[in-house]
């Protein structure tokens, strides 16, 4: 069993679909980053989930990237 919670099977499509939510937005790492004030490479760590994103950093990086967090979600577990 995963000892962190971004390593568990769940959780792994998640990263994926932050990176698809940031290239739909035309937005680079760094363009997301300065959104969020955040560095690249915190970017970055959530797109190899390296690093976890709760719920909040999650309806953060939607508005980001000018989308409904909801929706989002929603859109979410549907591919799952």
């Amino acid at each position: 069993m995963p000892t962190k919670a971004q390593h568990s099977p769940a959780y792994q499509p998640l990263p994926a679909f932050l990176s698809v939510l940031r290239v739909q937005a035309c937005l680079t790492q760094r363009d997301i980053g300065k959104r969020l004030r955040r560095p690249q490479s915190w970017v970055c760590n959530c797109e190899n989930g390296n690093r976890r994103v709760d719920l909040a950093e999650f309806c953060q990086w939607c508005h980001a990237c000018d989308i409904d967090p909801v929706a989002t979600l929603r859109r979410f577990l549907r591919m799952r």
